[in-house]
């Protein structure tokens, strides 16, 4: 996909009255977990023109000016009278202030806690504004009598969804979105985007699986025959598919055998970055996480979620100083309810100084609780490399659980099965990917050729290994294949607990690739892949790809192979 690109207007009508425009920007547009597959995103925003014309969802501030360019040219903006937001954040607030300079009549349409949100990215009490609880509808004229969905969960905890039921269009906001730029405004061919379906889901949503089971619930009433997203495609094709799909998803994370309460408040979005990165890590490795933005949450429920918790992490910014109130209630909650064989944990973002951070790691240290990461402090805006830290830190904090969990059952011996499934034995290799200033590596034996032309190969990678996150369709890896009777060194370094984002190459002899991946000296071969496709496969993903160069390093070795007792651990 071409990246340098510049970003434009994609317009087209899609319904009776009904027009979608994409601002596209073909390149990852910032710095969050849920953009890092790098495909560009589309910021999709709707006009519906009945007897009154109305604007749905307008993009951010990366698009401000190419957006009301395109939205004067073929629209009358003195006639706009009202604009729908399905939620709000501070990145919207330069396009809303441009849009109400050139059409002040406009009166903005959202939920309770999306006006407490806009009266202060605005600075703006006087702005004119219809609330919508869930109850009431909004006629425009011609049948397009909408009505409203709220589905706030704690990431967003004033979204909105809403229905027309002249054109049966869900205007469904985060859900069933996905960050991908392309020409096709609708999802023909869906299968071949449903990894980064499944990707949007595990960043944005798999934190709130109860919000988003109790969301799905509620649209369900709603006969739609296209879900008009905020990202991406939008969904005619794969409805029914997508839908069961969240809710299998969903399913998968209420229904996990452990639960970590992640706890947090956000006054710029940077804490809620570093939570989502956290989150994300935690998912990725089988255990659940119960988001909780303190700002929004009833105390009860905080107090429900820490008791139900097999650990906790504490998130807050510093305000003056301080942790913001919300936080240092909420702490209150975790110090006179979790029990201190709970798993902690501490981060948090700031400007100046980090004092509420420092806070809560003293107060927790001193109760006595055991940490599952090093806390983590991020000034300013956290960077790629700052959420790979946080991803892996969240990870290693749900392996601790479940490791803790595993020697609290009694241990077993390995069933036949397990026996004999173990004797399938594979060559040692090691992966190693790099992407930008991010780069991983795994000991791997569960390799297989998989095509003869093109040359092609699998190799199954564990959910909760760092290197998966370089390992979706498009992205380039290394595979190191190691020699018989020097493979130990390799095997005992690749093999040893790495903290997040440690550098897994270093004291390693390599040289490097052309975008930088690491090549193995001491290996027996080696081979430069690309990913082609992803399948899931219980715990592992199973990962195509195919062969573009590669090189024996060494004629007269022969491969080293892997022999195991049970089917069951490496």
């Amino acid at each position: 996909m071409p990246t340098n690109k510049p970003r434009d207007v994609q317009v087209l009508p899609i319904a009776t009255d009904t027009t979608v425009m994409r601002s596209r920007s073909w390149s990852r547009l910032r710095f969050e977990i849920e953009y890092a597959l790098a495909k560009g995103t589309t910021a999709n925003s709707y006009v519906i023109q009945g007897d009154k014309l109305a604007l749905i969802d307008p993009p951010g501030e990366t698009f401000t000016e190419i957006y009301l360019k395109a939205l004067q040219q073929r629209f009358d903006v003195e006639a706009i009278e009202y604009v729908i937001l399905g939620h709000v954040n501070p990145n919207r607030a330069a396009t809303l202030k441009a849009l109400l300079e050139v059409a002040p009549q406009i009166t903005f349409v959202c939920s309770n806690p999306g006006a407490i949100n806009l009266r202060g990215a605005l600075e703006n009490q006087d702005l004119k504004i219809l609330v919508m609880r869930g109850e009431e509808t909004l006629n425009l004229g011609k049948g397009h009598d909408l009505q409203f969905i709220p589905t706030p969960n704690p990431r967003y905890a004033d979204l909105l969804c809403t229905y027309d039921p002249q054109t049966e269009i869900l205007y469904t906001d985060k859900f069933f979105g996905a960050h991908i730029c392309g020409d096709q405004v609708f999802d023909e061919g869906w299968e071949s985007i449903n990894e980064d379906r499944r990707y949007y889901f595990d960043c944005l949503m798999a934190p709130h699986a109860r919000q988003v089971e109790t969301a799905l619930d509620k649209l369900a009433d709603f006969p739609a025959r296209i879900y008009a997203t905020g990202h991406g495609p939008l969904v005619r094709y794969a409805l029914i598919e997508l839908t069961k799909a969240y809710r299998e998803w969903s399913q998968q994370q209420t229904s996990a055998d452990l639960t970590v309460a992640l706890i947090y408040a956000s006054a710029y979005g940077n804490t809620a970055t570093l939570a989502q990165a956290i989150a994300r890590g935690i998912t990725k490795a089988g255990v659940a996480v119960e988001s909780i933005n303190c700002e929004f949450t009833d105390p009860e429920d905080i107090r429900a979620a820490v008791e139900k918790s097999a650990g906790f992490v504490i998130g807050s910014p510093t305000l003056g100083g301080h942790a913001p109130t919300p936080v240092q209630t909420a702490l209150g909650i975790v110090l006179s309810t979790a029990t201190t064989n709970k798993l902690a944990g501490v981060f948090g973002s700031f400007g100046w100084s980090g004092e509420a951070v420092d806070l809560i790691e003293g107060k927790l240290k001193d109760a006595g609780y055991r940490f599952g990461f090093d806390t983590i402090r991020v000034k300013f805006k956290p960077d790629a490399a700052t959420l790979q830290l946080c991803e892996e830190a969240g990870t290693d904090f749900a392996q601790a659980l479940k490791k803790a969990k595993k020697v609290r059952s009694q241990s077993v011996p390995a069933t036949n099965v397990e026996q004999a499934v173990g004797r399938i034995i594979g060559s040692l290799c090691v992966v190693t990917a790099k992407q930008d200033d991010i780069s991983s590596a795994m000991l791997a034996s569960w390799v297989a050729q998989a095509s003869f032309s093109p040359p092609g190969l699998t190799i199954a990678v564990a959910k909760d290994r760092a290197v998966e996150t370089l390992t979706h369709t498009g992205n380039k890896f290394v595979l190191n294949i190691l020699k018989e009777g020097n493979h130990l060194g390799l095997m005992k370094h690749f093999l040893k607990p790495f903290g997040p984002a440690q550098d897994r190459f270093a004291g390693v002899s390599f040289e490097e690739t052309e975008n930088g991946t690491p090549i193995l000296n001491d290996a027996l071969a080696y081979l430069e892949c690309s990913v082609k496709n992803r399948l899931e496969s219980g715990d592992h993903w199973l990962v195509y790809a195919t062969v573009e160069s590669g090189k024996v390093l060494n004629q007269d070795g022969v491969t080293a192979v892997h022999h195991r007792k049970s089917g069951t651990h490496y």
